[in-house]
């Protein structure tokens, strides 16, 4: 399956740690109203049960909206719950043995950091790209911050889409502009926001202007 790159454009990620007054079910679907093209479940800590409950329940929701439901890493849950896509890192599973378990339909993400790694996906299989961290981040302390220069470069090298990711926000998603990125994947900008629906659809405005400079 290929992947559309307009659905890269406001790509949300989960994270638990903003659940408070809201469930993660409720704040998901604000920013589908917000304008969210893509949402991607990313557990690290519910056991398996929870996880596949959750990931049923968001990928009904996301097919409601009409936008692709990735799952972060875990392949047996992406498979389990009928996923659109999954996504994986360089520490996981090679995107061509993810492949092998998923079958022809799902879509695979690749987190890579340099053209060589880019390469090695898209020869593996991969359907779409996340770029980072372009920028500091606290929801991953220990990721090397990239340059703009490479993520022109990967975006040059390669003919899927190519999503940045890490620390961006409305205070430099602009900064992304003329690299060939076909948008962002925010973690933080989003499910950190008192008014998800809100902040999405300003993010999304955004998102489109930075592309299109």
């Amino acid at each position: 399956m290929k992947c559309d790159k307009k659905a890269m454009l406001l790509y949300a990620v989960t994270d638990r740690a903003w659940v408070g007054e809201q469930s993660l079910y409720q704040q998901v679907e604000a920013a589908l109203k917000g304008g969210a093209t893509c949402v991607q479940l990313r557990e690290k800590d519910l056991d398996e049960d929870a996880f596949l409950e959750e990931a049923l329940e968001l990928s009904t929701l996301c097919k409601q909206y009409g936008v692709p439901f990735f799952i972060n890493d875990n392949v047996d849950i992406a498979i389990r719950c009928h996923a659109d896509g999954i996504h994986v890192g360089q520490e996981d599973m090679e995107a061509a043995q993810v492949r092998q378990k998923v079958g022809d339909d799902m879509i695979i993400g690749v987190s890579v950091h340099s053209v060589e790694e880019a390469l090695d996906a898209v020869r593996n299989g991969a359907d779409c790209l996340g770029v980072g961290a372009m920028f500091s981040t606290s929801t991953k302390a220990d990721a090397d911050v990239l340059t703009m220069e490479t993520l022109a470069r990967i975006c040059a090298a390669v003919d899927i889409p190519v999503v940045a990711i890490g620390g961006i926000g409305k205070d430099n998603i602009h900064q992304l502009a003329g690299t060939g990125v076909d948008g962002v994947a925010l973690v933080s900008a989003i499910f950190s926001a008192e008014d998800i629906e809100s902040e999405c659809r300003l993010l999304r405005r955004m998102s489109e202007e930075m592309v299109n400079l």
